[in-house]
């Protein structure tokens, strides 16, 4: 199998779920949160492309012991062209909040082409946005500006715990 081939499948695996991660003492569910909005909640605008476009507060519980790094990816399934990536940070030291407006490890490539948050603006109709968090047992050596399938390739093998948190949002016409 092709490496690029290869790195598209662990990422659909990653995303779906559908792979099982290397734990310690089988603790590899975080509890992911938002004082913002609920899980399958609306997002409130001030998170979004018609508001502020500043990340939410996130919370993060039951983090494995072990854990050298945290990596939270935001996107989008629904997205007309296919899954668009609206936040990609990695190597944020493990702790149990990313604040609201923060920048807190580095920052890899969105799909708006920037190395920053990029809130909800679907064209069409409510999409889902997924805030994924990942724990990892090292530090990725990787620069900012990496695309997504970088920084779920360089994971690979070296992720012990993860969480989610989706939330929904449709524009008002």
């Amino acid at each position: 199998m092709n490496r690029l081939l290869a790195t598209v499948l662990v990422s659909v695996l990653l995303v779906s779920g559908c792979v099982s991660v290397k734990t310690e003492t089988g603790g590899n569910i975080m509890k992911v949160t938002s004082s913002a909005f609920g899980n399958g909640e609306n997002i409130p605008q001030k998170y979004t492309a018609d508001g502020e476009n500043v990340n939410p507060p996130i919370s993060i519980r039951n983090i494995p012991d072990g854990t050298k790094s945290l990596v939270p990816i935001v996107d989008d399934p629904d997205a007309p062209g296919g899954t668009w990536d609206h936040w990609i940070v990695f190597n944020i030291p493990p702790g149990e909040t990313i604040n609201e407006n923060s920048v807190p490890g580095t920052e890899g490539r969105n799909d708006f082409g920037k190395n920053s948050y990029g809130g909800p603006a679907p064209p069409s109709g409510t999409h889902r946005y997924f805030f994924r968090v990942y724990a990892l047992d090292r530090e990725l050596d990787l620069p900012a500006g990496s695309t997504k399938e970088q920084v779920l390739e360089a994971m690979e093998n070296h992720i012990i715990g993860r969480g989610e948190l989706m939330g929904t949002y449709s524009r008002k016409q």
